[in-house]
């Protein structure tokens, strides 16, 4: 598995995680437009990215390049991540997931542990 790691915020440290969740997978941080671009060209199987809204610059570059279907909000200030919201979020289709920077341990450990099951 390839993660690409976009957004505004939190980058090093949503990498930090993944990789303290699972040393095997592959991860590259990014600016939001080259994430979103390496999504599109089938460079990498996943994107994760963190902004202060979790839709706005997490998620931004993903929508327009890859379509809102393919994207997902996962939390928002004041509403952190829920674990069956993450798990309808990939049942769904999802490939890019956008969350707040402060809720990026959560984040993190649930859409792992979704697209790993």
């Amino acid at each position: 598995m390839k993660i690409v790691i976009g957004g505004q915020v939190e980058k090093k440290e949503i990498e930090k995680l993944i990789k303290a969740y699972d040393a095997s997978i592959e991860t590259v941080v990014k600016s939001d437009l080259e994430a979103a671009m390496m999504m599109k060209q089938g460079q990498a199987d996943y994107y994760f990215g963190a902004c202060h809204t979790g839709g706005g610059g997490a998620l931004a570059m993903a929508i327009s390049l890859l379509g809102k279907a393919n994207c997902h909000t996962i939390s928002m200030p004041g509403k952190p991540p829920v674990r069956e919201k993450v798990e309808k979020a990939v049942q769904d289709g999802g490939k890019a997931f956008g969350f707040t920077g402060d809720h990026k341990e959560k984040a993190v450990e649930y859409l792992l542990g979704t697209l790993k099951a």
